[in-house]
């Protein structure tokens, strides 16, 4: 337990740290940067796929592909939301959105408890009505004080739940699909790539290769650490601790010198209440889960 734990903080804290990393990697663009880390990360997913022994699953994956060739399209559908999460994630550092992006985070978990409630029909306990109830308030609040709500929180905090339930309703969801879906993007990736001008990117950041050789380890060894920790922890625990890492990238955002617009301060308390009430959630359902489990050894020894 205490190994999942730590494997799932160290993959928090290198996402918290890949996006102060963005800042490091100017003059490359938003596009230019998610290309390069597509093309990074391929490596590390395959290596991924080896250290977990998935390699007969993954062929056993491309027979059903050949089997379900619908399911082509789906993945397509979902790379190409995941891609876009990837891209506005290193570029909003750099292009003064960092919070923005932080709080569409800090939304999304809320987002998906009502996106499970609305298509799953799930119930819901005292704790995650208050949160969503909180976020309503705090969203509110920010659409009548700055007219909006930030086009960049609105894209993360309602991207994710459909790429979410779409893997879910087609039975996507783990570790090969991903690759897929990396896979798919590889060409876009590689278009982005070859309109750079590395020469002159060299000579305003003579750094530039040793930040990419950086992306590409921070990246691949925070997607091994997740995954790891995905198979060590229980459900409810790996989603508590997930928090952190939007908690990281607001952090980050005001260390790189943004600041947050007065018209957003009661959002960003409502966004902050409302995960603690998450957070008391999931704590009180582990607790339950223990002495479930502490009931059930106790009845087996009898």
């Amino acid at each position: 337990m205490l190994k999942g734990i730590l494997l799932s903080l160290s993959a928090s804290i290198l996402f918290g740290c890949m996006y102060y990393l963005a800042i490091f990697l100017k003059p490359l663009a938003g596009v230019s940067i998610f290309g390069i880390r597509m093309l990074v990360t391929i490596p590390f997913l395959f290596l991924a796929l080896f250290l977990f022994k998935k390699q007969n699953e993954f062929l056993e994956f491309l027979k059903r592909l050949k089997r379900e060739p619908h399911l082509l399209l789906v993945i397509l559908i979902t790379a190409s939301i995941v891609g876009g999460q990837m891209w506005l994630f290193l570029w909003a550092p750099n292009s003064g959105k960092a919070i923005e992006v932080s709080m569409g985070y800090l939304l999304m978990p809320i987002i998906m408890v009502a996106f499970g409630k609305v298509v799953y029909k799930e119930m819901l306990s005292f704790n995650k009505w208050l949160a969503i109830i909180v976020a309503f308030v705090g969203v509110t609040s920010n659409i009548l004080l700055a007219g909006k709500i930030s086009i960049e929180s609105l894209f993360v905090c309602t991207g994710y739940p459909i790429y979410f339930y779409l893997r879910r309703k087609f039975g996507l969801s783990h570790l090969n699909s991903f690759v897929m879906e990396i896979l798919y993007l590889l060409p876009v990736a590689l278009y982005f790539i070859s309109q750079l001008d590395m020469q002159y990117v060299e000579t305003q950041n003579p750094n530039i290769y040793y930040f990419i050789a950086l992306l590409g380890l921070i990246s691949g060894t925070a997607l091994i650490s997740y995954t790891l920790a995905s198979t060590i922890l229980p459900f409810y625990l790996l989603g508590l601790l997930g928090y952190v890492e939007p908690l990281l990238m607001l952090v980050v955002s005001f260390l790189i010198g943004e600041r947050l617009e007065s018209e957003s301060y009661i959002l960003m308390a409502c966004l902050l209440i409302s995960i603690l009430f998450l957070v008391l959630d999931g704590i009180i359902a582990l607790r339950q889960q223990y002495k479930k489990r502490k009931l059930l050894s106790i009845l087996s020894d009898e």
